[in-house]
């Protein structure tokens, strides 16, 4: 094996000085095949990556299908209303004062509702937001949306008391807010 090689290596390199050694200002091809195989062509095929861009309105609808189904005239089991599934106490606390019937027939008002109750949650969590976001935290990464979320499922205090202790709280569906902090993570809000 020793003898092939190195019968190879010196075919190599006399072809090799001889090429030089010829040398014009035209090239020539080298008569040599160093390879009894010819090398396999491989096609290399590079996939565009993807970029998503999460927005405002695609968290609100991510959220709402979460919620309802992004359904307006919903209520469920527990009472809780319309798109985003809002209780009557979330309604006083943002300073809605309608009619379950109202509420349901108007989607324009839940939508308010979100964007106020987005907002009022921002301001609670804000010393959170301001030095958690993009960190791990718990094995979670942390993001404004993320967060907002949590406190929509289980309010701002229950977001305030993870970050203390690391319990998470769970919705009447068995649902928790570290579920809601992964699954609505990274998308940019537009609150005022």
């Amino acid at each position: 094996m020793k003898d092939l090689l190195f019968i190879i290596f010196f075919i190599f390199c006399i072809s090799i000085l001889m090429a030089f050694t010829n040398y014009s200002h035209k090239p020539k091809a080298l008569p040599i095949t160093v390879l009894s195989t010819p090398i396999e062509k491989i096609d290399v095929k590079i996939k565009p990556k993807k970029v998503e861009i999460k927005g405002h309105t695609a968290f609100l609808t991510a959220l709402g299908h979460q919620e309802s189904g992004n359904r307006y005239d919903i209520v469920n089991r527990f009472g809780y209303m319309g798109k985003y599934q809002f209780g009557k106490s979330t309604l006083k606390t943002i300073k809605i004062k309608v009619s379950r019937e109202e509420f349901l027939s108007s989607p324009e008002l839940q939508e308010q509702a979100m964007q106020k109750l987005l907002i009022y949650n921002k301001k609670r969590l804000q010393k959170y937001i301001d030095k958690f976001d993009g960190q791990v935290v718990n094995g979670i990464l942390i993001t404004e949306s993320g967060l907002l979320a949590a406190a929509h499922l289980g309010g701002a205090g229950s977001v305030r008391k993870w970050f203390r202790t690391g319990k998470a709280k769970k919705d009447g569906n068995g649902v928790k807010i570290t579920t809601y902090m992964q699954r609505f993570s990274g998308y940019t809000l537009y609150l005022y």
